[in-house]
């Protein structure tokens, strides 16, 4: 059975994507995190950046966004990408690089621009913002600026694919605007696909009027609901049912529903039972998983998730498999590698991993099993809404790949940075803060003969020294006729400690 959980607390909204009672995709919806990706501003240009040929843009969300002049551009490069089509008209790139084009040629402080964001903000980072608005429908995308009529890639039927090329290139369209079909559309009638158009064109026009209209940075459209996407999606994926715990959005999931009922039979069910939505289905369980850095593969393989400030890494390891007797190495290292591959497309998923990433399967000899390998990543892929681009296996059984980074990752949404270890996951051990120590003193002893030095440490610090180097430290200040007197105090770091000579705090 295929079933979307939404759980519903005061201050967030999960939905928990379920196929056969395996959770296979998650999304969480936090009221200070709004989602605004999709959304269009009428903006105003705060700062420009002649050095990096970009801007800062005020769209009333807070953070400024941030615009490139790659974004202002049309960019045929970046049209293909971000909506994973294939232009049926071919056109001409600017014949001028962005490079060697001016941004303040462009922009204007507090000049008025109509920007739609292309990437949330993530940390310190502003929204990404593109001036090469799309308007997504649910079967087709409308670019009011780009006179261009595709098909989605993922529509591979040749004879659909042609009739969809063939219909929307006989739409009346205005001049300079263009249509890309989505894969939802290989599912829709003509009469469906001339409605949408219509819809979309008449939002555009209300968007337009707005931005003339208005003054000062505001919202003039906002993207789809994460609620009425679940619903759509479980419309067009044929889900089975929506279990909500929530009396409020129940109403509000039967209210959206009600749009699509002719097209697929979806139960939509209020949960009531005393155990929460989340563990009765096992969910919370699913996301302790995805926030630990080690995951156990059904054959006692397991796989290694790390992140670095270029990439996210993952490591493939036989573990316990290795212990096993086998009569074929290779098909085993095989085996391990095909349940890695499904398990990396469902935590990238689950974990909302962006940006480039690296995963190092176990060395496999055939190239045919790394064929093998590779190929069932890509299909596992493919169930992915976020858009991904994977390269081929290297002879080291590395495969490079990047997806698209939207929102913020589970692990930044649930966690902060620990003020402990400031993120680095490591903090020194006692013997080298005790080194430390013993070189500040001996710093201080050489240029304060007879002083009286104290030292204020972490108690479980205290206690190393006590086993090890106090009587040491005793030593170094009598032989230079001074004192030194050992503290504790459990506010500090375990790895800070205070010095004060002749009873005044000095800075070491």
């Amino acid at each position: 059975m295929k079933e979307i959980l939404i759980n519903v607390e005061s201050k967030e909204i999960r939905y928990a994507y379920m196929n056969y009672n395996v959770l296979h995709d998650l999304i969480i919806d936090r009221k200070k995190t709004r989602q605004i990706t999709g959304n269009i501003y009428r903006g105003e240009v705060k700062n420009i950046l002649h050095n990096i040929q970009s801007a800062f843009i005020d769209i009333a969300e807070g953070e400024n966004g941030f615009i490139h002049i790659d974004d202002i551009l049309i960019n045929r490069r970046k049209f293909e990408e971000m909506f994973d089509m294939e232009f049926e008209v071919d056109y001409q790139d600017n014949k001028t690089s962005s490079s060697s084009r001016d941004i303040s040629k462009l922009l204007k402080l507090n000049q008025p621009v109509l920007v739609q964001v292309v990437k949330e903000s993530i940390g310190t980072k502003g929204a990404r913002l593109t001036s090469n608005v799309s308007i997504p429908g649910r079967y087709l995308v409308l670019l009011p600026n780009t006179p261009h009529k595709g098909v989605s890639r993922k529509i591979e039927n040749k004879a659909l694919r042609d009739r969809l090329k063939n219909l929307i290139k006989s739409f009346e369209m205005p001049k300079d605007m263009g249509l890309i079909c989505r894969t939802a559309s290989a599912n829709a009638t003509t009469e469906m696909l001339v409605e949408e158009a219509t819809e979309l064109l008449k939002l555009w026009e209300e968007i337009v009027e707005k931005f003339n209209a208005s003054k000062g940075p505001k919202i003039l459209h906002e993207e789809w609901t994460l609620l009425k996407k679940a619903i759509i999606t479980a419309v067009d994926k044929k889900y089975d049912k929506i279990l909500v715990d929530d009396p409020s959005i129940f109403h509000k999931c039967n209210y959206i529903y009600r749009n699509y009922e002719k097209e697929h039979p979806l139960i939509i069910e209020r949960y009531h039972r005393a155990t929460p939505l989340f563990e009765k289905f096992g969910v919370e369980k699913e996301i302790d998983k995805a926030l630990k850095r080690k995951v156990w593969l059904p054959s006692g393989g397991y796989l290694f998730f790390d992140k670095t400030e270029a990439m996210f890494t993952i490591d493939v390891n036989s573990g316990r498999s290795s212990k096993e007797k086998v009569t074929n190495v290779e098909e085993t290292l095989v085996r391990i590698n095909l349940e890695a591959a499904e398990e990396i497309a469902r935590q990238l998923r689950l974990r909302n991993v962006g940006g480039l990433i690296i995963c190092d399967f176990i060395d496999m000899r055939s190239r045919k099993n790394q064929r093998r390998v590779l190929e069932k990543l890509k299909d596992f892929m493919k169930d992915d809404f976020a858009k991904c681009t994977i390269l081929g296996m290297s002879e080291f059984g590395l495969v490079e790949m990047t997806r698209q980074r939207a929102r913020e990752s589970l692990l930044q949404t649930i966690f902060t940075q620990c003020p402990y270890c400031s993120g680095n996951g490591v903090i020194k051990n006692f013997e080298t803060t005790s080194l430390e120590i013993e070189r500040i003193l001996k710093r201080l002893f050489s240029t304060n003969q007879k002083s009286q030095i104290e030292v204020t440490v972490h108690p479980e610090v205290d206690k190393y020294l006590k086993s090890n180097d106090k009587n040491y430290f005793i030593t170094l200040a009598k032989n230079t006729q001074s004192y030194l007197n050992i503290k504790t105090d459990d506010t500090l770091h375990l790895n800070d400690y205070k010095f004060s000579l002749n009873g005044e705090a000095i800075d070491v």
